[in-house]
């Protein structure tokens, strides 16, 4: 997952400085295409971590530092897209008790 794109998909949400979270002027669904197309990140940053264990394992792989670089990839994504789900479920359940 690329940071640029996280920033780039924030931004087109349209969260300001200057304005209040205006979700009415939005439209719908603008969080969860946000929500997918980072899922979708992360999924593509397996794929291409799993065809690059499956080069290294047959031998077809021609640059062996390019394969771990996007094995390790893959992990990393993988892991902040955990850490990220971890945090709002925390933040669900912290606003859900205060709330009670």
């Amino acid at each position: 997952m690329n940071i640029s794109s996280i920033k780039d998909s924030i931004s087109s949400l349209g969260i300001s400085s200057n304005n209040n979270l205006d979700v009415k002027n939005q439209g719908q669904g603008s969080f969860s295409n946000m929500l997918k197309d980072a899922i979708g990140e992360v999924n593509q940053a397996q794929v291409e971590g799993y065809n690059a264990m499956e080069g290294i394992v047959t031998g077809k792989v021609a640059n062996l530092q390019e394969a771990v670089q996007r094995i390790e990839e893959a992990e990393l994504s993988l892991k902040l897209a955990l850490e990220v789900k971890n945090k709002a479920i925390a933040a669900y359940k912290e606003v859900a008790r205060i709330q009670a």
